[in-house]
């Protein structure tokens, strides 16, 4: 258990205010220990290892991710233009789309089906996940549905002298109907179908995640991936692991020219993700950060009888 739980222990919130701790990091914390609604959630582990970009990029603009297993690549969609020339819409980002992928895959393994429920279904999760979906949000959902609906994505994995790609739509089928014109409401597809090539590696390289996690950690993105990283590296270690700062970001931090300038954002977030993984051990140093064995964030007898 780290410092943050433990003076939240100790004090309570407002107590622990009082310490030299930023305050994003205590209200993560504090939420997640309080958060009595559980949840397994689940990530392909290949975006444990490469994400989507955290800010929105040019329309055209492809995105690639490079870390020492995994190259990422994500291109633009079109979006058909009749009697016109096709548009590129821009690849998906931020933390909305993070969540609608998590919705998916979540989806798709709690039922052992790639066909998914929309609708109210996806409603009610991302109320679940601090999201109320109208307003301002309604119209970044619906951004963002789409842009993972159309993108293409390409994993070139490297592991033990062997190299595998696998290039891949994230679904079959578009999340998001057009909506019926001004004023009228969008319209939702009851189900879309993952693609069964993504389908295949989600069933082969699941990650279970805490969802108490995912909702504190839901306007966050690189904290997010962050939580995901950590909760597909740590427990499977033997000893301690270092991970340089040119390595973290590589991964991390593509969109940042300057170090100096991706450090100070990589430390805020990785404290807001050990914030909502007490369990976790992470050194960091002047090099980098050490990562340490440390129990899973989801045990795996939880596991199975939550997510089967």
């Amino acid at each position: 258990m780290g410092k943050v739980h433990k003076l939240l222990e100790q004090h309570g919130r407002q107590g622990a205010l009082a310490f030299d701790l930023d305050r994003r990091v205590i209200d993560a914390a504090a939420d997640f220990m309080a958060d009595e609604e559980g949840g397994v959630g689940f990530i392909y582990s290949g975006f444990a290892q490469a994400a989507l970009p955290h800010r929105k990029l040019k329309d055209d603009a492809v995105w690639q991710v490079q870390t020492e297993h995994v190259l990422l690549l994500v291109e633009p969609g079109r979006r058909p233009v009749r009697d016109g020339v096709p548009v590129p819409i821009g690849v998906p980002y931020g933390s909305r789309a993070r969540l609608i992928m998590l919705y998916l895959m979540t989806q798709a393994l709690r039922t052992g089906s790639r066909d998914v429920e929309l609708g109210r279904s996806m409603h009610e999760w991302m109320l679940r996940m601090g999201i109320p979906i109208g307003g301002p949000n309604a119209k970044g959902v619906r951004d963002q549905a789409e842009r993972l609906s159309r993108c293409r994505l390409s994993f070139q994995v490297s592991n033990g002298g062997k190299t595998g790609l696998l290039n891949q739509n994230l679904v079959d089928g578009a999340l998001f109907l057009d909506d019926g014109g001004p004023g009228k409401d969008q319209s939702y597809l009851d189900k879309v179908r993952l693609s069964e090539t993504f389908w295949d590696q989600l069933r082969r390289h699941p990650i279970p995640l805490d969802e108490a996690a995912i909702r504190a950690l839901q306007g966050h993105s690189m904290a997010l991936d962050l939580y995901c990283w950590l909760a597909y590296r740590l427990h499977v270690l033997q000893g301690p692991r270092a991970v340089s700062w040119a390595a973290l970001k590589g991964q991390f931090g593509t969109g940042f020219s300057r170090m100096d300038h991706f450090r100070p954002t990589f430390l805020e977030n990785l404290q807001l993700a050990l914030a909502v993984y007490p369990d976790a051990h992470v050194d960091v140093g002047d090099r980098g950060v050490s990562l340490l064995p440390s129990r899973p964030p989801v045990s795996a007898k939880v596991h199975s009888i939550k997510s089967l």
